[in-house]
Formats: structure tokens, C-alpha cells, sequence
């Protein structure tokens, strides 16, 4: 299916192609020895899920990595996984699983082109700049092929960008329409500066939340780079144990994972730690891209009002102005984002069905979802936080 002068290679392991062709395709902004836009999809941190088992056997995340070359040149790459199961990708198709298997299909395995546990917004057909079109071309071919040959049930490209949602939609894609919360920074220079575009009540709430967070008794840190130590890690780990067992039933990442994190991403990580009495008690894990914050795991093992709030939102949104990031992407669900400055935006998947019948079906029901996550986030926008006119009390 893919141009003939471009040679698609299916990896099981990325061992299998050099950091520097997969980054110049992730990356190439970073290429200098900048920031990457998108730190999920760089070598080092999916090398960092392979090799610490939180992706591979048992997983139920096989990677299938995709590289298209063209004249021996990696031209495109993509984060490819063969799926046992639906688990660790947010945007979900749990019903439709149970609906093709109820009518006597095999759902399982599946192909899913995402990052794995994480639910962040970025480009999923990863191009060598000036190769952009015939790249992503050869990609979404090519990952079709593969589902065809290997009489799978159906593709799902996760948290695509809105670009790639059309083309892919042009391509004969079904595209869907998801929503998360983010943080926009609209050139503030200080905490206060963001209050002020809020409502009075709004505001006051806030401070009043902040306050009451940092009465806990103890003192918040943000770690970055040299900052963070081994054993800040062997402190989150408890949190995240914590907050996986309650909300998954089995933490996805493995203790190595952040090991790893710590051998080769420490530049690109923000942690928040909270401690009381010389000890952690309460954390948050941010990664650092050129322009978003992205917040992406929160646990504790002891209760403080507001303290997660102060951790996960108003500390992250001290840095993204401080940094003078665009905006701060806090990851799945939580509509109490959004009295906290938080609103809502669109998120993009692209789905392909090998079955006819199953496949219009979906995509009759796509449709009619597209439409209430559009009217949802129109109502939720008006319930924002943020002030509805110039003459509101600036108090």
C-alpha cells in the first residue's frame, strides 16, 4: 500500500534503529542540544518503558515500532504497539470490544499507535523535516497493511494532533473527538497576574484553597535537573504505587522506569515534592516540554487538604509563567480542573476497523460523539472561572 520507493521496517525493539535517526524524526527541534516539544515520544523515553518491562512480554504492550526509509534515509517513525488488551490508553474502546466479541469477533490483538500510559497530545507520525506528506502517508499505510496482514480486528492512532486528525481522516481514518483540561498562559508574569483574569469569587476561592495547602505543616520543593536525588524517587515511588492501586489496580510503570527517568530525562522533569518533618510525604511528576508543562502523576501517603491542588495545578502553573510556557496539559479527566483555571480542549484519535459492517457502525456513533463533545466543552467553557467582562471587580 505504501509508496513503492519507500521500504517500511516493523521493529520489535529499538535497539533495532539509532537514537539519532528515531529523534531526528521525534525531535528535530532538539537536534541542537534544545528542548524537545514533545519529550514522549523521544528515544529516551520510550527506550526507558522497553527496557525497564513496563512495555514487552506480559504488558499487554508489544511494541511494533514502524521506520519508513527512502533511498537507506529513516524518513519517518512511529510508536507502534500490538494490544492485548485496552488498558493504559484514555481514550477508550472498551464498549466496542464488548459489543465485535459479543457478536462473535476477536477484538484482541489490536494495533495502537500512542505512547503507552500517556494520555499527552503530539504528533504520532514522527517525519524527518521536508519528508513530512510522504512520511505520514507511508505510515498510516503501512500500519493498515499491517493490521490487514495480520487479520486484526482494528488501528486506533491515540491523542493525535488536530493536523494529523484530518489528514488522517482524508486517508479514510474515522476520527474521534475526546476532551481534556488545560492551563493556557496568556503572557502572565506572576501568579497574581493570572488571579486577576479571574472572577472575584473565583479568585478569592483560590487563594483561600493555597493558603489552606500550605498550612499543611511542612514545605513544598520543585526539583528539576541535579536537583532530584535517588531517593526522591524511591519517595514517589510510594506515591505512585498508591495512586495506581486505587485507580488501576496494578501500577502500569515499573520501579526501573524511574531509574531510568532519572539516568537519562532529569532535564526534562519537574517534581514537586512535599515533605513534613524532614520527610516526603506527598508528590507530583511533571515533564518539561519547549512549550507545555505536561503534569502527569500525583500520589501521597498522608491527607492534607489542598495540598493536591496546590501540587499538581497552582506549583505547576508558578513554573509554566516562570518558564514562560504556553500551557500546562494536565493530563486525563478531572472537571474540578476547571474552576482552577484549567478549561477545556479538544483531544484526537483516528481509528481504522477491518470489518465493514462493525466499521460503519463506529463511525455513525463517532459522529454523534463528535457532537456532544463539542456542545460539552462549549457549556463547560462557560462555566469557566475566568471573568466575563472588563468591568468585573478586580478586588
Amino acid at each position: 500500500m505504501t509508496d513503492e520507493t519507500i521500504e517500511i521496517q516493523v521493529l520489535t525493539s529499538l535497539t533495532q534503529i539509532s537514537a539519532r535517526d528515531w529523534d531526528a524524526c521525534a525531535c528535530p527541534e532538539a537536534t541542537d542540544g534544545g528542548r524537545a516539544d514533545d519529550p514522549f515520544t523521544t528515544y529516551r523515553f520510550l527506550r526507558a518503558l522497553e527496557q525497564s518491562g513496563s512495555v514487552g512480554p506480559g504488558t499487554g504492550w508489544q511494541p511494533r515500532y514502524m521506520a519508513a526509509y527512502l533511498d537507506g534515509q529513516v524518513i519517518a517513525v512511529a510508536p507502534l504497539y500490538a494490544k492485548g488488551n485496552s488498558q493504559g490508553e484514555y481514550i477508550f474502546d472498551h464498549n466496542w470490544a464488548n459489543a465485535y466479541e459479543r457478536a462473535g469477533g476477536r477484538y484482541y490483538p489490536k494495533l495502537q499507535l500512542a505512547v503507552p500510559f500517556t494520555p499527552v497530545t503530539g504528533r504520532r507520525f514522527l517525519t524527518r523535516p521536508g519528508f513530512e506528506a510522504a512520511g505520514q502517508s507511508a505510515l498510516v499505510q503501512g500500519a493498515v497493511q499491517l493490521a490487514a496482514d495480520n487479520q486484526l480486528s482494528s488501528l486506533h492512532i491515540t491523542f493525535c494532533t488536530e493536523t494529523e486528525a484530518q489528514a488522517g481522516a482524508q486517508m479514510g481514518l474515522m476520527p474521534r473527538s475526546s476532551q481534556q483540561f488545560h492551563w493556557l498562559n496568556d503572557d502572565y508574569d506572576t501568579f497574581d497576574d493570572f488571579l486577576a483574569s479571574l472572577s472575584s469569587r473565583k479568585r478569592k476561592a483560590i487563594r483561600k484553597e493555597r493558603a489552606r495547602a500550605n498550612d499543611f505543616g511542612g514545605t513544598i520543593r520543585l526539583l528539576t535537573g541535579e536537583d532530584i536525588e535517588p531517593q526522591h524517587w524511591e519517595a514517589f515511588w510510594q506515591f505512585y504505587q498508591d495512586t495506581g492501586a486505587r485507580k488501576w489496580g496494578t501500577p502500569y510503570l515499573t520501579r526501573a522506569f524511574f531509574d531510568r527517568m532519572h539516568d537519562t530525562m532529569r532535564d526534562d522533569i519537574l517534581l514537586i515534592m512535599a515533605e513534613r518533618d524532614g520527610q516526603p510525604v506527598a508528590g507530583a511528576l511533571n515533564f518539561i516540554g519547549a512549550q507545555a508543562l505536561y503534569g502527569r502523576y500525583w500520589g501521597c501517603t498522608e491527607d492534607h487538604p489542598c495540598l493536591h491542588f496546590e501540587a499538581c495545578y497552582y506549583r505547576a502553573i508558578d513554573f509554566a509563567i516562570a518558564q514562560r510556557l504556553d500551557r500546562i496539559e494536565a493530563g486525563a479527566q478531572g472537571e474540578h480542573k476547571l474552576a482552577r483555571g484549567y478549561l477545556p480542549v479538544t483531544t484526537h484519535s483516528l481509528h481504522w476497523i477491518a470489518d465493514p459492517g462493525f466499521a460503519d457502525a463506529v463511525a455513525t456513533y463517532l459522529e454523534g460523539e463528535r457532537a456532544a463533545v463539542a456542545e460539552d466543552i462549549e457549556i463547560l467553557t462557560s462555566y469557566g472561572p475566568f471573568r466575563k467582562t472588563e468591568g468585573e471587580d478586580h478586588q
